[in-house]
């Protein structure tokens, strides 16, 4: 049993936006998560870090879930800022079921486990120039217990991976709340998404104050999962 990581797959089986119109290599990039994924065993887990379907609602994103259902592993889904489909954990559990999908699992408040290393993680946030200071607080205050919640499930594991959609640091941007719950926790490995073509120069990767940061979104990444070092 293997760990990997990928985000942003930007799926649009039900819907008409498909990412082949920003060329390079989003061209055919459905063959490529099949191929990227085909290397995966049935007994490996995969965080798929947001930004999964362009759908506006469950019934939208149904074809993505169930390509997704196809791809061979265990998939653990965290929310992105696309994800507009994105509903309480209980109405999403109850989706999958009656739509026969029985690959994926949600991660939001609560984490996972794989080979003994704990899953954890949340959206996060870096902020919204439309919002007014007080809203963009109110969002990272609630995006911060959702992070310390999934560490408390997790709380009796030697070793605890945190995956967000969003970046931690980025720019001019820390977000010390997150790295604070992190640091708390004892948290060595952090994974991300969200930043595509000229943002990928921007990520942070590798160790920065005892944190090892790394970008997976799935164009960064060539549409390939990234394996997991824990």
């Amino acid at each position: 049993m293997a760990l990997y990581a990928i985000g942003d797959l930007h799926l649009s089986l039900g819907t008409n936006k498909p990412m082949d119109v920003f060329g390079g290599g989003w061209v055919d990039y459905t063959d490529k998560l099949t191929a990227g994924f085909s290397s995966l065993n049935a007994d490996d887990v995969c965080v798929l870090c947001g930004d999964i379907s362009w759908g506006m609602s469950l019934d939208e994103s149904l074809e993505d879930f169930k390509f997704i259902d196809r791809l061979p592993g265990k998939k653990i889904i965290l929310k992105g800022n696309h994800d507009y489909w994105w509903a309480t954990a209980a109405k999403m559990e109850s989706f999958f079921s009656s739509n026969g999908i029985t690959s994926i699992e949600i991660l939001h408040n609560n984490c996972y486990y794989c080979s003994g290393v704990a899953i954890c993680g949340t959206r996060g946030w870096l902020g919204d120039e439309q919002l007014t200071a007080e809203q963009n607080a109110k969002i990272y205050s609630r995006e911060t217990t959702r992070l310390r919640a999934s560490l408390q499930a997790a709380k009796n594991a030697d070793v605890k991976i945190c995956f967000f959609h969003y970046p931690v640091r980025f720019k001019n941007i820390v977000c010390h709340e997150f790295i604070t719950a992190m640091d708390e926790f004892g948290v060595k490995s952090c994974y991300y998404g969200h930043l595509h073509g000229e943002g990928h120069r921007l990520a942070v990767r590798g160790l920065v104050d005892g944190i090892n940061y790394e970008i997976v979104s799935a164009d960064f990444v060539d549409f390939v999962p990234r394996k997991v070092s824990y």
